[in-house]
């Protein structure tokens, strides 16, 4: 009966390492805060072994928050930094390129083949079949053009 109501360090060790598998399954970090809280509470029990199993779970809960949220307000950014910002942004890759028009192209909203697709683009005035147009940006997934003097 003792064994039903007592937390040892390795049971905490074993939430630790259940949590950090369920992270790489893909939680987006927020199982971190909680996994670093189950190694606090083993290395807290380890060093003070009559920690009553409530004053556990309230450390481990305290921990869990704590920990979450300086996860959250610290090291998320770094996940969100990138070599490729706009590497699924295809629309944002084609500013810069230019392309000779094989048809009229009038002011305001139309559409345009690059590549193999076709494109909604805006332009700001008229430009007639064979001059040469720039892609100035994007506005979502229409492309933002501009004629090229």
């Amino acid at each position: 009966m003792d064994i039903a109501i007592t937390l040892e360090p390795w049971h905490w060790l074993i939430l630790l390492f259940v949590l950090l598998g369920a992270e790489a399954l893909g939680a987006g970090g927020f199982l971190l805060g909680s996994a670093a809280a189950a190694a606090v509470v083993a290395l807290w029990l380890w060093l003070v072994p009559d920690i009553y199993w409530p004053v556990q779970l309230v450390i481990f809960g305290i921990a869990s928050l704590l920990l979450s949220f300086a996860y959250w307000k610290l090291f998320r950014k770094v996940n969100d930094k990138s070599d490729s910002p706009e590497l699924n942004n295809r629309a944002s890759q084609l500013a810069g390129r230019t392309i000779i028009l094989d048809h009229d192209l009038p002011a305001g909203h139309s559409k345009l083949q690059i590549g193999d697709t076709l494109w909604k683009v805006e332009s700001d005035r008229y430009v007639p079949r064979g001059r040469t147009v720039s892609v100035t940006g994007n506005q979502g997934m229409t492309l933002l053009v501009r004629e090229l003097v």
